[in-house]
């Protein structure tokens, strides 16, 4: 475990007018570490975030910075005096300056060795005397994270910093910005509403609803054991059947299956936990296909007339109207 607290909010509040953007807010970033803020639109993911920053004030609650209180109801900090970087949705740099003075500019005497070794850590060090527009988008995301870590600030704030790129670029600036996060040890927050993009960067996601966090845990806690029948919907896909519990099992219309649960239950099963096997006497039958190269999707309905959805390899290829035999590998169990 981390030794210590580089971020601690306890109980935030905050209202807009009769919206209430968030409610008994509650946030742990260990020192070191990458948490990925996710949640669907409006759940108060980008006013946590600003909070944090000090550009809004929360109407309650507490925020610690390191071991220094910098929000409370008898104090507030201006964003200017926590030690924290940004990097913004829009990336805000600079048009009229170089790439090294976007870089420069929250450094203290724009000291040049610092300078140089941000821009080395970036990889941007041959392009050091370019302008912003002479850069490709994931070019301009590297700048204005290399501002935001030239102060050497306590915690990278990090506001959907993907969602201007194309998707053909997406996925390899999100290594690149997770890479140079680990180089320079930095403690991070980052708001996405992008599933995978959480998952693949995250050394812990908290899943944001209705202003509060309903789950923080490791992306594989949060994929394979999510804490609510709603984490496990919004989070990756699954599927939901209904079930009856008792001495430690669960019978569904899918066969029987362990759980601590006792009662009127739901369970879910994760499209991955579903192996196909064509079998002329099985109980379902193949009624769409999707073909992605590396993986397929396939939706099988079963004799009771629900659906249920199988993830496989390219292997094996089954055409629509096969009757198949559907082998279950795991459920996860909400009591209803």
């Amino acid at each position: 475990m981390l030794e210590q607290l580089s971020i601690r909010c306890r109980g935030l509040a905050k209202s807009f007018g009769s919206s209430v953007a968030l409610q008994d807010f509650n946030l742990d970033v260990w020192d070191g570490s990458l948490i990925g803020l996710l949640g669907p639109s409006g759940c108060g993911k980008t006013t946590a975030l600003r909070t944090i920053a000090g550009f809004e004030r929360p109407d309650a609650g507490v925020i610690e910075i390191g071991e220094e209180v910098v929000s409370s109801d008898k104090l507030f900090l201006a964003p200017e005096q926590r030690n924290i970087g940004m990097v913004f949705q829009e990336y805000a740099l600079f048009p009229h300056m170089d790439v090294r003075r976007n870089v420069a500019f929250g450094v203290n005497n724009h000291k040049g060795s610092r300078v140089d070794e941000v821009l080395e850590m970036v990889g941007l060090n041959e392009h050091a005397n370019r302008m912003p527009h002479e850069l490709s988008g994931g070019q301009q995301q590297r700048v204005a994270l290399a501002r935001a870590l030239a102060p050497s600030p306590d915690v990278i704030l990090l506001d959907e910093p993907f969602s201007n790129l194309d998707a053909s670029l997406r996925e390899q600036v999100r290594r690149d910005v997770r890479s140079i996060l680990r180089e320079a040890s930095a403690t991070a927050v980052f708001v996405t509403h992008d599933q995978e993009e959480a998952l693949a960067l995250s050394d812990i996601v908290a899943v944001m609803r209705h202003g509060s966090i309903v789950q923080a845990a490791t992306p594989d806690e949060v994929y394979l054991r999510p804490a609510t029948r709603w984490v496990a919907g919004f989070v990756g896909d699954a599927d939901f059947v209904k079930g009856e519990a008792s001495n430690g099992s669960v019978g569904t219309i899918l066969g029987r299956f362990p759980t601590t649960e006792e009662g009127s239950a739901t369970v879910m099963v994760r499209p991955e936990s579903v192996r196909l096997e064509r079998d002329a006497s099985g109980a379902g039958t193949v009624i769409d296909r999707e073909f992605f190269g590396h993986d397929q999707l396939y939706t099988v309905r079963l004799e009771t007339g629900e659906t249920l959805r199988a993830r496989t390899g390219p292997v094996p290829v089954l055409a629509r109207d096969d009757r198949v035999r559907l082998h279950i590998e795991s459920v996860t169990t909400f009591a209803n």
